[in-house]
C-alpha cells in the first residue's frame, strides 16, 4: 500500500498532534452542552473515534451514512442511506467529517439536521479541499487544508482501500488511472 503513495502530506504524528488541537477547542466550546456527534460514514470513521478519545466532556454519538451520486446530467445529488437513531431536537451537533470536496453531502446534512430542531450545528472536518467547492458550505473546525488531488489515508479510501493508513497522503495517479 504505501508504494501506492506518491507524498505523504501530513504524517501520523502531525495528524495526532492536529486532533489534539482540535479536541481541546472543542472542549473548551462544548464542556457543559453534551452535543450529539454526528460521524459521516464511513470516511469519518477513523477520525470520529480518535476524535471522541481526546473529548473531555459528556456526548453522545451517532452516524449518518450518505451517497452522493451523480445521473449524467446532475451531480451533487446526496441521498441519504442510514439515519440517525438519536433525536436532536434542541440538542448541539457535531458533524465529523473526513474530507469536505464539493460540499454537497455536508450541505445536504446541515439542512436536515436544522430541519431536525437542531440547537446547533458545527462542521469539524479533518480536511478540506476548498479548490473543488461547488456548495456554499465551510467547516468550523479543519484539521488540514489540502490540494486538488486524490487523498487517501486515515480513513479517506480509493476502492475501499487505504483507509488503515496512518497518515494522509496523495495517490499516484497510476493507481486511479488504470
Amino acid at each position: 500500500m504505501n508504494n501506492d503513495i506518491e507524498q505523504v502530506l501530513f504524517s501520523q504524528q502531525q495528524v495526532e498532534q492536529r486532533l489534539d488541537e482540535l479536541a481541546s477547542e472543542l472542549t473548551s466550546k462544548y464542556q457543559d452542552q453534551f452535543p450529539v456527534i454526528v460521524s459521516v460514514m464511513t470516511g469519518a470513521a477513523v477520525f470520529t473515534v480518535d476524535m471522541i478519545k481526546r473529548l473531555n466532556f459528556k456526548l453522545n454519538l451517532d452516524y449518518v451514512d450518505v451517497s452522493s451520486y451523480a445521473d449524467g446530467t446532475q451531480s451533487g445529488k446526496v441521498r441519504l442511506i442510514k439515519d440517525l437513531s438519536t433525536d436532536i431536537k434542541d440538542r448541539p451537533v457535531i458533524i465529523m467529517e473526513d474530507i469536505i470536496d464539493t460540499g454537497h453531502t455536508l450541505k445536504f446534512l446541515v439542512e436536515l439536521l436544522k430541519g431536525r430542531g437542531a440547537k446547533s450545528i458545527d462542521i469539524c472536518a479533518l480536511l478540506d479541499k476548498p479548490a473543488r467547492r461547488e456548495a456554499k458550505i465551510e467547516a468550523d473546525y479543519v484539521g488540514f487544508k489540502v490540494p486538488n488531488e486524490f487523498i487517501v489515508g486515515y480513513g479517506l479510501d480509493y476502492s475501499g482501500i487505504y483507509r488503515n493508513l496512518p497518515y494522509v497522503g496523495i495517490l499516484k495517479r497510476a493507481v486511479y488511472e488504470k
